[in-house]
C-alpha cells in the first residue's frame, strides 16, 4: 500500500449535535476500503509523540513535515496499535505491516489505525 493509496478520501459534512456545529467525516474510496480488515504494509517514518510512551505513529513525512507538525493532511498519518513498544526513534525510516482498520467516525481518533504490526528498520 502506498500513501498515494491512504490519499483517495473526501469528506463529508454533517451536524454533530454533541458539539453543535457540522464536522467532516471521511468517505474512502473503493480502494481503500477494499483493504480494510487486510494486511497492508507501508513505508514512512515512525513517530513518537507521546511523552508517556503510549501512542505511536506512521506517517509519510519526518516530524518537521508531518500532520501534528507541519502542513501535512491527516491522511498522511496511521496510528499504531502496538502490542511491544519498539526499540525505534522518531524519524526513523521503518516498514510496517498491520491489520488496516478504517475510522468512520470517532472523532478523536486518526482516519487510519494498523493492529497486529510489525515493524522493520529500514535503512
Amino acid at each position: 500500500m502506498s500513501w498515494d493509496d491512504l490519499a483517495e478520501i473526501s469528506f463529508r459534512e454533517e451536524y454533530d449535535e454533541t458539539f453543535g456545529s457540522k464536522l467532516q467525516y471521511p468517505v474512502f474510496s473503493k480502494n481503500i476500503k477494499g483493504h480494510e480488515g487486510k494486511k497492508v504494509t507501508i513505508k514512512g517514518d515512525f513517530l513518537d509523540l507521546d511523552p508517556l510512551g503510549e501512542f505511536f505513529f506512521h506517517s509519510e513525512n519526518p516530524l518537521y513535515a508531518c500532520f501534528f507538525c507541519g502542513d501535512a493532511g491527516v491522511e498522511s498519518v496511521v496510528e499504531l496499535d502496538l502490542e511491544q513498544i519498539p526499540d525505534i526513534g522518531t524519524d526513523d525510516l521503518i516498514q510496517i505491516t498491520g491489520i488496516l482498520k478504517l475510522n468512520t467516525g470517532e472523532i478523536s481518533q486518526l482516519l487510519y489505525t494498523l493492529t497486529t504490526c510489525s515493524i522493520k528498520k529500514v535503512d
